[in-house]
Order: C-alpha cells, then sequence, then structure tokens
C-alpha cells in the first residue's frame, strides 16, 4: 500500500475520470486513489469499478446515496483514510484543473519539507490560472485576499482544493464539526489547520479549468464562503483556542 492517498469527489465526471487515473497511475511516485462518488447519472461510478480491476489495490470506490457536497465527500474520504495507515492524504478534483503532475510536489513538500499542509496555490507567485474570464479570475484572488484580512491567515490561496495533508492534521481536526460544504470547506479546513499550529507551505502550481464537463460553481457557493468566513472568526475569538475542539 502506498503512503499517500488520493481523495477525488466526482459528480458527472465520465468525460475525465479514467483518464485523469492513469494519469495517476502512471507518475513515478506511487499514490493509491480513492473516488468518492455521489451517484452520478453519467455512470462515472461504474467506469471507476470497472478499472478496478486493472488496478487492485490501488483505486478504491466510495459510492453515497445522491449529490451531498464536496466537504461532505471529502470528509467521507478523510475518514476512510483515516481506518487505514496512509500517512498523507490528497485533495484532488477530478477535471483536470490539477495537474497530477503536482501531486509529486505537494507530497514532497509534506514528506521531505517536513510540513504538515501543502497546498497547491494559484497566487503565492503572482496568478497561475488557465481558461477563467478575468472576472471570475478577480473573485476568486479578491476572495482569498478577503479571507487573509478576516482570518490572519498568512495563505494566498485560501480556497485552493489541491492539497497534501499529514495524517496528524486530520486526526487533531473534528471533522465531525466541519461546517461548510462549499469553497468555505476549504478555508475551514486551512484556518483549523492554522490555529492548531501546523507548518503549512504553499507550492506554486498552474490552475487550467475544464475543458470537459460541467462547473459545479454556484451563487450558494460563494455566498458561504464570504459568510461563513466571519462566522468561522468569531467562533475562534469567542471559543479562543477551543473552537469546536479544532
Amino acid at each position: 500500500m502506498s503512503k499517500g492517498l488520493v481523495v477525488i469527489p466526482t459528480y458527472n465526471e465520465i468525460e475525465n475520470i479514467e483518464r485523469l487515473l492513469r494519469n495517476i497511475f502512471s507518475l513515478q511516485r506511487s499514490f493509491d486513489v480513492l473516488v468518492v462518488d455521489d451517484n452520478s447519472p453519467d455512470l462515472t461510478a461504474q467506469k471507476v469499478a470497472s478499472l478496478s480491476e486493472e488496478f487492485k489495490n490501488k483505486l478504491f470506490l466510495l459510492k453515497r446515496e445522491g449529490k451531498q457536497g464536496l466537504g461532505t465527500a471529502y470528509i467521507a474520504g478523510f475518514k476512510w483514510a483515516l481506518e487505514k495507515d496512509y500517512e498523507f492524504i490528497f485533495e484532488m478534483d477530478a477535471d483536470f484543473s490539477h495537474n497530477p503532475n503536482d501531486l509529486i510536489r505537494l507530497y514532497n513538500a509534506c514528506y521531505k519539507g517536513g510540513y504538515d499542509l501543502s497546498i497547491g496555490s494559484r497566487y503565492v507567485k503572482g496568478v497561475n490560472v488557465v481558461n477563467w474570464p478575468m472576472s471570475r479570475v478577480l473573485l476568486s484572488w479578491l476572495a482569498s485576499k478577503y479571507v487573509q484580512f478576516v482570518t490572519g491567515m498568512n495563505i494566498y490561496d485560501t480556497t485552493a482544493g489541491f492539497v497534501c495533508y499529514r495524517r496528524a492534521v486530520l486526526e487533531k481536526i473534528n471533522l465531525d464539526k466541519i461546517q461548510f460544504v462549499g469553497y468555505a470547506f476549504q478555508i475551514e479546513m486551512k484556518f483549523k489547520t492554522y490555529l492548531a499550529k501546523f507548518r503549512i507551505k504553499e507550492v506554486p502550481v498552474v490552475f487550467t479549468d475544464r475543458t470537459k464537463g460541467e462547473s459545479k460553481m454556484s451563487g450558494g457557493i460563494i455566498s458561504e464562503a464570504i459568510f461563513g468566513v466571519l462566522k468561522m472568526k468569531f467562533k475562534s475569538l469567542i471559543g479562543k483556542n477551543n473552537y469546536n475542539e479544532i
């Protein structure tokens, strides 16, 4: 079994998932993959299941009954990983917006660099985003600046969804107390990692918008991020070091 597990939530990713998995399994460093599928109508889960024999003991599938949100998919994947012996647990999108080759760089930041959380960052060195309209780039960049200002975290890409956690971080964070499901989920996990005084490293990556399938972005997700940050900061100030038991 690999030391690293890549958790990939899916909903209607039939056009991307096989190519992505083959890319990951062709890397020089070995990673296992857990696909968490929310009952995709396009039969994404069936495609993953059909590949499981070819990638036996490396590819795993967790099927859920319906679309329950990105955050809950990752938490389900984290809990699955913690039941095994994985030391490094990754978050990654299924749409090739995250380059599979960068998994090795995130891994090295934790394994060789000694960091507890490594973040594939679009903004730590300028703005590295491809195929997004300028309005969306500006919205995302401003959102991260807003989160930096409110929370005090010295993280340039606070909404990044391409990360590597050491096992100890996920064991420390009370996953049952995570409240948010969209972009605010990504912020909340980083904020709790920061409050627990774990070491965090941003690794510059190039983010490329999906070319196949449909984006899951919505106004509700953006609203959750904006107001969720204020709520998190307020609760951390009231509860001090006991913010939801981390």
